[in-house]
């Protein structure tokens, strides 16, 4: 029984890391349309679909683990966990996919690099990488790291606001393309929230306490 109920949480692993693989190249996808224009905002589109089919096979994966195994404590703690992380998942494709969009209306719009928005997807794909990882090799450590690198992507952020406020006032930027590159930023900082949320529940899967102090209610948890 208990090898049967392993076998499954490998396959779960290996699908968290695929799902995870997604999230990073939508993110990069989502980048590059904004740097480079061609086909990769479509790609971005494309790719946060096959998140959104992910997230579906990887919920039937937890829901038949969750009422055919029924895992207790620690085990529990693990599928339940990867539940909320998919859908943090899946929200990252999403914001990913609306900086794709966005990427339209700017098009031909040459960002400057002293703006930081490429190392904020830089930073954010980092984030999201460290944390399906510390899920897959049951690292506290790593999870929390993501969580104080988090700072990074909001000081990146606060860099990018000020710098599109000084090229308005200097009126060297267009002030509606201003607006459509924080909103790119203030989606990269999203995604930087959702990888938050899926180091926090790495956490909670590993020491049954997540950083904002929430406890499980399921006795034996």
């Amino acid at each position: 029984m208990r090898s049967r109920f392993d076998e499954q949480l490998s396959i779960l692993n290996t699908e968290m890391i695929r799902m995870g693989a997604l999230c990073e190249e939508v993110i990069s996808l989502a980048s590059r349309a904004l740097t480079h224009g061609g086909d990769a905002a479509d790609r971005a589109i494309a790719v946060d679909a096959e998140i959104d089919r992910k997230e579906r096979d990887i919920e039937g994966l937890c829901m038949k683990l969750l009422l055919l195994e029924h895992p207790v404590a620690r085990d529990l703690r693990v599928v339940s966990s990867a539940l909320k992380m998919i859908s943090d998942m899946e929200r990252i494709g999403d914001q990913a996919a609306n900086i794709a969009e966005i990427t339209g209306y700017i098009s031909g719009i040459d960002v400057p690099e002293a703006l930081h928005i490429g190392d904020m997807a830089r930073a954010t794909v980092k984030m999201v990488t460290d944390s399906v990882d510390s899920f897959v090799k049951n690292d506290l450590d790593m999870a929390r790291g993501v969580m104080k690198y988090d700072d990074v992507v909001d000081g990146l952020f606060d860099k990018v606001k000020n710098g599109l406020v000084d090229l308005i006032r200097g009126g060297n930027f267009d002030a509606e393309a201003a607006l459509d590159l924080l909103m790119v930023a203030k989606y990269f900082e999203r995604i930087g929230d959702h990888a938050v949320n899926v180091a926090e529940w790495v956490e909670y899967s590993i020491t049954g306490v997540r950083s904002n102090n929430e406890t499980s209610e399921v006795s034996g948890i």
